[in-house]
């Protein structure tokens, strides 16, 4: 179902005329789809979610969602709402849910005529045909406070009382459980000055909610919320939730308010904190160029005094790979030099063994240390830094010698079997350990195991060799023995593309030739380009024939027979489909890359390379989670958005490719193809 969005209603910059590469304005255009999903986070990993339509559909739809350890520790603390207004004509609905079986209710679509998501998320509701109650939210950025306000436009053409009430619905949960109906629920209550506190579990932070209202202490518990989007991921879908009492508010004599927080202070006056928080909130945002710069943001979070990268929301922390990939377009294609010098620095100290981690676990247990590419990605991150000239000799020297201790663990060995084989390759892998990107696992058996010499792991390798040529000659014998073995031993000679494992599983001349997108950062993606000629035309070939989708490179060729053209389904099953056809967006930056070096970099075929291959996502920017690129999709049509709707590496390369397309020389060549 989609409802008109009137024109007043649309951001600034589509007034304005800007526009992203899809040459639409650059976020929301003439409709919205009740289920699309918004984002609010708070810069310390917390967030508050929900869809347009007002219904909660995930478990991780909240409205003051915290960590207790940023940007890990994730505990939702206030689900949602239930809010009406008692007007003379009756009771008028707010909100909405949805309810086992399967009802919803209340039925909004009477009432709610308009939602923006700019500056941030913003309804209104027709009120006996005449006036308007306008809902906004925020969430200000570094405080972890969530902001709710009312506001009636056009009062004076309703006769009679208007009172607006509210219930806030609590659980005290882990972001990734779910709540249900129990005696150890503290409903007890602080009051100060107007403001409430609750602390419904004693090992979780109090919640706060400071307004200009009256509270009436009422506790109730509501049963059997529903949530779709679990459902449909075969997981628990159900539960219950807390409301300890009623906030009311005359809104025909004042803006209604009520501020959220997750350390249970009640100390300010709510209306004067709120128009504080929302003048520095709007002046953020709006010195932000562009919807996708600001969106970039979202990612940027603390981790103790430093920062790093959410990898994307509403589950995934900072991880390693993830943050070195998504780290070239959100923090460099948008020129936060000093941020990606702080998160690189910040990774720089974690280098253990020649390797970086993969993930920090969200109960704050020991990095892991299980992937053979994320520090290679690691070195990518750092060579695309230090060509914008912006780091210190210091930070230059902290980096190279980052650089240096992966590459001395990788020609030593390290875990997991991997190390510099004779031929100069990386080898890696050992049983029941996935160590590549495509890391899924089912029953404990690994989906797509790529023990051996994955070919993108080869191309991250000659890579980070080649940057280090920047400082030292250490490593440029083993960087041409590798460069020689790679274009020796990858060619299939039946296609004229790229294997993508050789020596599987460790068995010399054993080759995987499945048709993955993994071969394309031998062309593109990558600093230095690995293939060239026609080897570089039959990659590109192929991967545009099969694997190539509007939203980005299937990681399987559908006429494969491990195939899987659908991510949907239990856990089980969409593992085994997670790099089996699912369609990774994040792709089409080594894609579109690859693609410019075989064709040329001529205006014409920029051109043709944003209409085809960036108008897409750009469009996409405007459904799902908005503002924002879904983590995967369907690799059948009409490839449908799976997985998170906020993923950060998918935004990256978008917002890479689009830097980088601008920056062409004005002899027609970009720095992006002319580098071999």
């Amino acid at each position: 179902m989609t409802r008109t969005i009137p024109s007043e209603h649309l951001p600034d910059d589509a007034h304005s005329g800007a526009r992203d590469a899809s040459g639409a304005s650059s976020f929301l255009a003439e409709q919205f789809d009740e289920h699309a999903e918004w984002l609010e986070p708070d810069g310390l990993g917390g967030f508050a979610s929900g869809t347009a339509g007002g219904e909660r559909t995930r478990r991780y739809h909240a409205l003051l969602l915290a960590a207790t350890h940023p940007p890990t520790g994730r505990v939702v603390l206030v689900n949602g709402l239930q809010a009406w207004l008692e007007t003379p004509g009756g009771n008028v609905p707010l909100s909405t849910q949805r309810y086992l079986p399967d009802v919803v209710h209340p039925d909004l679509a009477p009432h709610l005529i308009a939602f923006d998501v700019a500056p941030w998320p913003v309804w209104r509701f027709r009120i006996d045909g005449a006036a308007t109650l306008v809902y906004e939210l925020f969430v200000a950025k570094g405080y972890g406070e969530t902001v709710l306000r009312w506001r009636l436009e056009g009062a004076q053409d309703v006769a009679g009382p208007l009172r607006l009430k509210v219930r806030l619905l609590l659980s005290g949960r882990d972001h990734h459980a779910l709540h249900h109906e129990n005696a150890a629920f503290c409903f007890s209550c602080r009051e100060a000055g107007g403001n409430v506190a609750w602390r419904p579990y004693g090992d979780l932070p109090a919640i706060a909610a400071l307004t200009n209202g009256t509270y009436e202490h009422a506790p109730d518990w509501y049963r059997h919320f529903l949530y779709v989007r679990e459902r449909e991921r075969g997981l628990d879908f159900s539960e219950d939730l807390a409301t300890p009492g009623v906030f009311a508010f005359d809104v025909a004599a004042r803006d209604a308010v009520i501020i959220l927080r997750p350390n249970g202070e009640l100390g300010d006056d709510a209306k004067t904190r709120a128009a504080e928080l929302a003048r520095a909130e709007h002046a953020r945002r709006a010195a932000f160029r562009s919807r996708t710069r600001l969106s970039a943001d979202a990612y940027f979070v603390e981790r103790g005094t430093g920062q790093t990268l959410v990898a994307g929301y509403p589950w995934f922390t900072d991880w390693g790979r993830d943050t070195f990939i998504a780290l070239r377009g959100l923090a460099l294609g948008t020129r936060r030099y000093g941020d990606a010098e702080a998160i690189l620095l910040d990774w720089s100290r974690t280098v253990s063994q020649g390797m970086l981690p993969n993930r920090f676990p969200d109960d704050g247990s020991e990095p892991e240390y299980n992937a053979v590419d994320a520090s290679l990605w690691f070195i990518v991150a750092v060579h695309d830094y230090l060509r914008t000239d912006h780091a210190s000799h210091t930070t230059r020297s902290t980096l190279r010698h980052a650089v240096d201790a992966v590459l001395e663990g990788y020609a030593r060995g390290t875990r997991y079997a991997i190390g510099a084989d004779t031929d100069g390759l990386v080898r890696a892998g050992v049983p029941g350990v996935q160590l590549t990107w495509m890391d899924a696992k089912v029953d404990g058996r690994v989906v797509t195991p790529r023990i051996g010499k994955p070919v993108e792991v080869q191309a991250l390798w000659i890579n980070a060799l080649r940057t280090s040529l920047d400082w030292t000659a250490q490593w440029q014998s083993l960087e041409e023995r590798a460069t020689q073995a790679f274009l020796a031993r990858f060619v299939n000679p039946q296609t004229g593309a790229l294997y993508d494992v050789v020596d599987v599983d460790h068995e010399p001349g054993r080759v995987d030739a499945s048709i993955r997108p993994n071969q394309i950062f031998a062309v593109g993606g990558l600093p230095f380009t690995l293939a060239t000629g026609e080897t570089a035309r039959h990659i590109v070939e192929q991967v545009e024939a099969d694997l190539l989708t509007p939203l980005g490179l299937r990681t399987l060729a559908p006429g494969d027979p491990n195939y899987a053209g659908a991510y949907t389904g239990n856990v089980r099953q969409r593992d085994a489909a997670y790099h089996q056809g699912t369609v990774w967006p994040w792709l089409i930056g080594p894609f579109v890359e690859a693609w410019l070096r075989v064709h040329g970099s001529s205006p014409h075929t920029r051109a043709e390379a944003r209409r085809r291959f960036l108008a897409p996502l750009f469009a996409h920017l405007r459904v799902d989670g908005l503002g924002h690129v879904c983590e995967i999709a369907d690799g059948d049509a009409p490839h449908a958005p799976r997985g998170t709707p906020f993923q950060a590496w998918s935004l990256g390369e978008l917002l890479r490719i689009e830097s980088l397309l601008a920056s062409v020389q004005p002899n027609g060549r970009s720095g992006t193809v002319r580098r071999t």
